[in-house]
């Protein structure tokens, strides 16, 4: 069974960090395209950092560029979203998710193209 697991969100100042983490149980990261969303009250789910399987390029969407950055370890099998810089609009609950039907990258952010998801984690940023 494919499970995705996130941890790392908490209660942070506008301009610290976090780095959230994604455990993948069921499934090797560096063979699947894995993408980190989060989605504020009131708002859609946001497509914010994709990493593909291949050669493990990565994509941002323009809010988080320059301050966010995805990685994975292929040996403890998890995916990270370093998040520096934050800010009271980065608010939101944080989650990962898989992709099997991405072939390429260019509708990464569409979340109905994702078809595991983990159960989010609150990351809330005070002014």
């Amino acid at each position: 069974e494919v499970q995705l697991v996130e941890s790392g969100g908490d209660l942070v100042q506008a301009g610290g960090s976090l780095i959230l983490s994604c455990e993948a149980k069921g499934i090797a990261v560096d063979e699947h395209n894995i993408a980190w969303f989060r989605q504020a009250p009131g708002k859609e789910r946001e497509g914010i950092s994709y990493i593909r399987s291949s050669g493990g390029t990565s994509f941002y969407t323009d809010s988080v560029k320059g301050r966010f950055t995805i990685s994975r370890d292929n040996v403890k099998n998890m995916v990270y979203l370093q998040m520096n810089s934050l800010k009271p609009e980065d608010t939101a609950v944080y989650y990962c998710a898989r992709s099997t039907y991405l072939s390429g990258s260019m509708y990464w952010r569409r979340p109905n193209l994702y078809d595991r998801w983990g159960q989010g984690t609150q990351v809330t940023v005070s002014s």
